[in-house]
């Protein structure tokens, strides 16, 4: 008998031994305790402070840096959107690599010890384009968006869940990652539609491929008439409120639509968005700090949106339309969050230190050292140089204008180009009436090569008045500025309606595409629509950075254009985004450190489209410094 007990000891020990193993993963769970009004996590009562961090607005390199600061601020979850459209920039193309590796941000979320809340869309909102729908979606000008009455959408939302929630499921705090909740679309309270089968089929989806232990929610303002039209019985419903309302006005209303469960806050603003033209948005870390500590003594969760806000790179900046308006977002999405732009701690106004205070009075401070901020480094002036001939790549032709999503043509810029014929019978230049009521969103004027103006969306009357004395080329560039994000999205970009002259509608369209500097386009056509000297406009200018000193790392740095006016900068490939400082607020460019490559030299680009600085070779400069100017004077303030 004892030579039998000796014998399975080992058997048992490794029994043992696989239990410990195995026995923290399948004890793994997050639900709700409807009974006691939290979160259980393990079994045990549970609550979030939460930090907003979008992955796609942030470069990869930085995101361990990130992530611990939050951490360091004592936080224990991360809040992030999916934005669709970098993932799938064309129909049935995906792209999960570099900045849009999404599993790669999941893992180091986890590695840093933190939670994940997930907010996979399909519509984001975000102040991103288009809310983060893929604009190949408007190719259909009649398309319903967030509804389940328009079978195209809902087959192109049902074909991108089934890519992307499986490659989720893996990471659901049940499986052993850090997802602990899913949101079902976003804010849809607030969408005119209030079409309750829409959110079911989306509920559907994310049970077919997350299964049934992730917790579901939804989330919308503080308000009856939101939540009415935003939840569903089956769905977990939170709101979303910021400093200047009651915490207890508005928990209220949640409970009228969620009697029991924990309190939610899943957008608590720490700061707000900044557009072109209006002043730049500050809130104090005092009044944000103290609402913060009233949502937290009442044992509510909170995501803090945001609480690194960082960067509409490229053309991603979405668009608000109010008042007949069309407001398009800066570049910086600094969100005055807790974190800069850059990801440095917001030392002008502690808010950082404010936060962290308040959160640790609930959640044990991790005890671990705040990163230090990201280094700057001025790389000085930059002498730039008009590219003298350029040219396009893509050309399409059509007896209409057609939207640019139409042609395939998502971002950037498009050039339509017609012939304007004048009458035979008149002598001497012949004064007409241009009309473009369909422009979306600016449009820069050519007649015979020579500029004649400006329309632009907001203008009351579309037109210009322009002569014609002979037959001569009509060209119209036509700058994307951001699709709208909320509200009424079905923005298309380009022209979106017939161009007439005295009233006839002009026909017979070239259509030529801008999204990148010439030297990244293959393929190109020998002649150039226009040829450019140091004064005309629109030009791409070129110049080189100069180098850092020997042995040192590239930095973060600025990018200052004193001088100029309205354009797009790419430093080598990387896409900086517009730039607009004659309206402001916003100055300066971000620049990170990995736009810049090493031991090469750096190419900076920019699309100059208004105005430069290049009358006499010795203006023609833009400087790298080390200060962000996000806050300058608005040239107009509404």
């Amino acid at each position: 008998m004892e030579a039998n007990i000796a014998s399975r000891i080992p058997i048992l020990l490794l029994c043992a031994l696989l239990c410990l193993l195995l026995e923290p993963i399948h004890a793994r769970s997050f639900t709700i305790d409807y009974e006691n009004d939290c979160f259980l996590k393990d079994g045990k009562p549970f609550r979030y402070i939460s930090a907003g961090m979008h992955y796609f607005r942030v470069p990869r390199m930085y995101w361990k840096d990130r992530l611990l600061k939050i951490k360091a601020a004592g936080v224990n979850a991360v809040q992030t959107y999916i934005a669709w459209n970098i993932h799938e920039p064309e129909q049935g193309t995906y792209n999960f690599d570099g900045d849009a590796d999404l599993l790669s941000y999941i893992k180091l979320i986890q590695e840093t010890g933190l939670l994940l809340i997930l907010r996979p869309g399909p519509y984001i909102c975000a102040e991103w384009d288009f809310g983060g729908f893929p604009p190949w979606l408007l190719k259909n000008a009649s398309i319903i968006l967030r509804s389940s009455k328009d079978p195209v959408y809902t087959s192109a939302v049902a074909s991108w869940f089934k890519v992307l929630l499986p490659m989720l499921r893996p990471y659901l705090y049940s499986n052993g990652g850090p997802i602990i909740s899913a949101q079902v679309e976003n804010e849809y309270g607030s969408y005119f539609t209030c079409d309750q089968k829409y959110l079911e089929y989306l509920k559907n989806l994310l049970e077919e491929y997350l299964g049934k232990d992730v917790i579901l929610f939804t989330t919308d303002g503080d308000s009856e008439s939101l939540l009415k039209c935003g939840t569903l019985p089956s769905l977990f419903s939170t709101v979303d409120f910021g400093p200047g309302s009651d915490p207890a006005k508005a928990f209220a209303v949640q409970r009228k639509y969620q009697a029991h469960g924990p309190l939610v806050n899943s957008e608590y603003y720490t700061g707000w968005l900044d557009r072109w033209d209006i002043k730049h948005q500050t809130t104090d870390p005092t009044v944000v700090a103290n609402a913060l500590d009233k949502i937290l003594s009442m044992n509510a969760s909170v995501n803090m949106y945001m609480f690194e806000g960082g960067t509409n790179f490229g053309y991603m900046s979405g668009a608000t339309f109010g008042s007949n308006i069309y407001h398009p977002c800066t570049t910086s999405y600094d969100y005055d969050a807790p974190l800069s732009e850059a990801g440095d701690p917001n030392i002008s106004n502690k808010k950082y230190d404010a936060i962290k205070t308040v959160v640790n009075k609930y959640l044990p401070d991790p005890g671990i050292p705040i990163p230090p901020p990201t280094l700057k480094y001025a790389y000085g002036k930059i002498t730039m140089e008009i590219v003298p001939t350029w040219s396009f790549k893509t050309q399409q032709m059509s007896k209409y204008p057609l939207t640019m999503e139409q042609m395939d043509m998502y971002y950037g810029f498009a050039i339509y180009k017609t012939t304007i014929h004048k009458t035979p019978s008149l002598k001497g230049p012949q004064a007409s009436k241009l009309s473009m009521p369909g422009v979306r969103d600016r449009a820069i004027v050519f007649v015979c090569q020579s500029r004649q103006g400006v329309i632009q969306r907001n203008d009351e009357e579309k037109s210009l008045n322009i002569e014609v004395d002979k037959d001569c080329p009509l060209e119209i560039m036509v700058e994307n500025q951001g699709r709208i994000n909320y509200g009424h999205m079905n923005d298309p970009k380009g022209l979106v309606s017939n161009v007439t002259l005295d009233g006839v509608v002009l026909m017979n369209w070239t259509v030529m595409h801008i999204d990148a500097p010439p030297e990244v386009l293959t393929d190109m056509p020998s002649d150039a629509l226009w040829r450019n000297d140091e004064v005309k406009v629109p030009a791409f200018y070129k110049g080189t950075v100069p180098p850092i000193p020997k042995g040192v790392a590239h930095q973060d740095t600025y990018l200052l254009l004193k001088g100029w006016t309205k354009g797009q900068a790419f430093l080598n490939n990387f896409n900086l985004g517009r730039y607009w400082p004659v309206e402001g607020p916003q100055i300066t460019l971000y620049v990170p450190a990995s736009a810049f490559i090493d031991d090469s030299e750096n190419v900076l680009t920019i699309f100059e489209l208004d105005h430069s600085p290049c009358d006499r070779p010795e203006n023609c400069l833009v400087e790298m410094v080390k200060t962000p100017i996000l806050n300058g004077t608005v040239h107009v303030e509404y």
